[in-house]
Parts: structure tokens; sequence; C-alpha cells
């Protein structure tokens, strides 16, 4: 608990009882954080007391904040380089070390992000200053360790986020090289010393005796070979700190969920159909790879829809403009692939659009998750080829639950082009349209179907009432904030 005093100035008393220091419950307060979220309820008073763990919450319900209060409230000022912090993309390390510096601001601990895409040299200039947190991805967190410039010597907190993408085959070996030069860390694949204390090494916290440095693996998903892995690395007892309802259903419930069941040829007009029917306020379209984010963005923009492109192949300093841009509202549609589906945290996201479902469907999960975050309201549409019903199926299974089918009113599917098999400018991935897998595909698209229902029925999508804002074309909506 925090003095009188401090509860007086205004702190946030749920916070302050789980011992929480009054330097952050100012910022805390500041930022009108005054309930912590599930996740936070259950990680912040356990990493306090020092222990290591497993944290698995829905997407949007706090997690940086988790695990960010802990490591702020135990570093000290007596080294650089105290807690790691290893995110899988930029956007992600820049938003997670923005969540710090709005916490850290009434402490003496700073942060600072490491990622590639920028001037080392600009990154290397701040490290000289010998923050106590670094965020990075992989990547550069590898360069600037082979270069000497960050040493992990002191690391005393590991924190994977997204966990469950950081111990996938893509960056597995990466972790493990960057990993295994912390002090003490188990190594991976059960090396290391597990649970042995040294006179030299051995720290007690709150009644826990520490070999090596204090970690927390947070993710929306967790499955069991990626738990196996991840304890692999951690010392016991490994505490696995699950909301309720997280692994039963991954999705928020104030996301309302559909699917088109749509031809390939058809798609484009049913998402300008569809954009222009629900009026989001700000909407992101998902597309399974660059060159196709890059090909819809210019149809999209060439139809009167002012819309920005996200992926891979753009210079660092475009994608930051063009975050910073539609974080302001300077643009409704952000058209990307799944780089922008992990942690990227934007107010007032109303619309998901996938417009290519996802192989994975873990990757759906974190994708919806960026609408109706910390409890507000959003929709998730996802167009489904007619030989991808299983794909809809491992979806359903994933967040137990039956997405039911929309329609938007006056769409009619297309026969098939003529030049579709010649690689028309139709042409999508999928190819032509084979025999469907499901049963329910089999609705006529064109039909009216009023209402609908939860357990797979069809939803029509109605006109929305053409207010004055709707009445502006999307392409000139924006101009007046620039």
């Amino acid at each position: 608990m925090v003095p009188d005093k401090g509860q007086q100035l205004g702190f946030p008393e749920a916070f302050a009882a789980m011992g929480v220091r009054p330097s952050l419950l100012r910022a805390l307060g500041e930022l009108q954080f005054n309930t912590p979220t599930d996740i936070q309820s259950l990680l912040i008073p356990r990493a306090l007391a020092g222990v290591d763990l497993l944290g698995q919450a829905r997407t949007g319900t706090g997690k940086t904040a988790a695990f960010a209060i802990p490591i702020l409230q135990k570093c000290g000022t007596d080294g650089a380089t105290q807690a790691l912090v290893l995110v899988p993309t930029r956007e992600l390390a820049i938003q997670v070390e923005a969540e710090f510096q709005r916490l850290e601001r009434y402490t003496p601990i700073r942060s600072v992000p490491v990622y590639g895409g920028q001037k080392i040299a600009a990154q290397m200039k701040f490290l000289r200053h010998g923050p106590q947190v670094v965020v990075g991805t992989p990547g550069r967190v590898i360069d600037l360790l082979e270069r000497r410039i960050i040493n992990l010597n002191n690391v005393r907190f590991v924190v994977l986020d997204e966990v469950d993408r950081m111990l996938d085959i893509g960056f597995r070996d990466d972790i493990r090289r960057i990993l295994s030069r912390v002090k003490g860390m188990n190594r991976g694949g059960g090396l290391g010393d597990r649970g042995e204390r040294s006179e030299e090494s051995g720290q007690v916290e709150s009644g826990v005796v520490r070999t090596g440095p204090q970690t927390i693996f947070v993710s929306a998903t967790i499955g069991e070979e990626i738990e196996r892995l991840a304890r692999s690395y951690m010392h016991e007892p490994v505490e696995k700190l699950v909301v309720p309802g997280a692994d039963e259903k991954p999705t928020v419930a104030e996301v309302e969920q559909y699917y088109f069941s749509v031809q390939p040829w058809d798609k484009h007009r049913l998402l300008k159909m569809l954009l222009e029917r629900e009026n989001p306020d700000l909407a992101i379209v998902f597309c399974k790879t660059k060159h196709g984010a890059q090909k819809l963005a210019k149809r999209l923009f060439a139809d009167g829809i002012e819309c920005r492109e996200i992926h891979g192949n753009l210079a660092q300093n475009k994608r930051d403009r063009v975050m910073k841009s539609f974080r302001v509202g300077k643009f409704d549609v952000l058209v990307a692939t799944d780089l922008a589906s992990r942690g990227l945290d934007v107010a007032g996201i109303s619309h998901i659009i996938n417009f290519d479902i996802p192989e994975d469907s873990e990757v759906y999960v974190h994708r919806v998750g960026r609408t109706a975050r910390m409890g507000a309201a959003g929709k998730a549409y996802t167009f489904v080829t007619r030989e991808q019903g299983e794909e809809l199926t491992k979806v359903e299974e994933l967040i137990n639950m039956i997405i039911p089918q929309a329609m938007v009113e006056g769409f009619e599917a297309r026969p098939t082009p003529s030049d579709w098999a010649e690689g028309g400018p139709g042409r999508g991935a999928e190819g032509p349209a084979g025999p469907a897998k499901v049963s329910r595909f089999e609705q006529p698209y064109g039909q009216v179907v009023q209402g609908g229902t939860v357990g797979g029925g069809l939803v029509t999508l109605p006109a929305r009432p053409r207010t004055l804002g709707s009445k502006i074309p999307i392409s000139r909506r924006h101009k007046r904030r620039r």
C-alpha cells in the first residue's frame, strides 16, 4: 500500500493495493488507468514477487503495462540494460517503448527502442546514456551485440512479448542466440542449470531464490509446444497465468465477427461496397502478401477511397509516417500485411477486414485483436472463397464459436470472368473456384435474408443511415484535419 498522502493525490488505489510505488501511481493516475485489467491484476503482484511467468490474455487487454509496471518498479539506477524486452516487429517495438515512456515519466528509469530500418548510429547514441530498459527486435539486438554496443551481463528481466511468434520457427534461432548471452539464463531445450543456487549469483526476491533473470513471456495464444519451449528458458517454479476465458475464446466478446462467401474475382468489388456501406471510422484490411497489399491499396485509391499501405517492403521512415497519419485520422483505411497484426494499438479502429483469410488460425486472433481494444466495440469481416472452408473451420475451432455468414444488400455474384484462367485483372492467389468444402457456402449469395443467428445463419448488412459525414466522399473526408 502507498502512504495516505499518495492516495490523497488521486493515486489509483487498486494499483496501490498491489504494491505499486507512488512514482508509477502518479503516472497511472494521469493516464487515467484507475482500474487494472484482468491480466494486470493477475500478473503484476506475481511479477513483483519475482516469479517467472507465462501470461495469456486476449489482445487489447493491457498486457504491456502488466509487465512494464513491475520492471520499472524493480529496476535500479546502478547499471545499463537491466531489462530486455524482445518483440517480433518494429511497430510493436515502437509501441511497447512508448508505453514504457508514459509510465516511467516520474521515475529515474529510462527505456530505448532498437529496431531495424533506422540508422543504427542514432540508436547507439541513445544507448551510450545507459538506459535500464531496452526494447528491441531480434535482428537489431543481435547487430548491437556483435558491435559490442550493448552487453547483457546486467540483465535482471527478460520479456518475450507475443511469445508464440518469438518462439516460432522463424525467430527461434535468433532468440536462442540472444538469450545465450544473458548471464544465468537457461539456454533452451533443457540446457542451463535449473533451480540450482550458487553462492555468487543467487538472489532472494520476496522468498523466491533466483539464479538468473526473471522471465515474463506473454501472448494472446500459447499452445502446448510454445509453452514447452518457453519453459525451457525459464527457472522453476514457473506460473502460467491465464485470464478466465482467454484459452477458450481468445477473441474479445465485444467484436462482432462475420464472414462473406465470395469468389476471388468478386473480392475487390465486395470490399468497396462493404467500406461504403459500413463507413468505418478506421479500418484495417489485411492481405496475405506484400504484392497483394500494394495492388489492393492502389485499386482502392483509384476508386476514391483514401487509404495507405503498410508492409515489409516500405522503408521504415515511410512506415512511421503512415502509422502516424493513421493514428490521427488523416485517412480511413489501412491496407496491411500481418506486419500490423500483432501489437498495433491504435485507438478507434472500428473494423477489421480479412481480405485474405490467414492460413494460421492464430493469426486471425491477432488480426481481430486490433479492434475492440480496452472494452470498445468493433467488427471483423472475413472473405472466404469456396475452397477455403477448412481455414474458416480452423478459426472457429480456435475461437470456440460459429462465425455467421453476412451479406451486403445489392451485391450480386458474377460468373467467372473470361480472362480469369489467363491471369486477367481479377486473378488472385486463390485461383479459379473449386468445389465447396462446407455446406453453408451453398447459400446463394444474392438472396436477401433479414436478420440472422449467431449459430451460423445469414446476416444481411443493410445500408447505413446516410449521415452528414458519410455524404462526404471518403477521399475528401479528412482533408480538413490535415
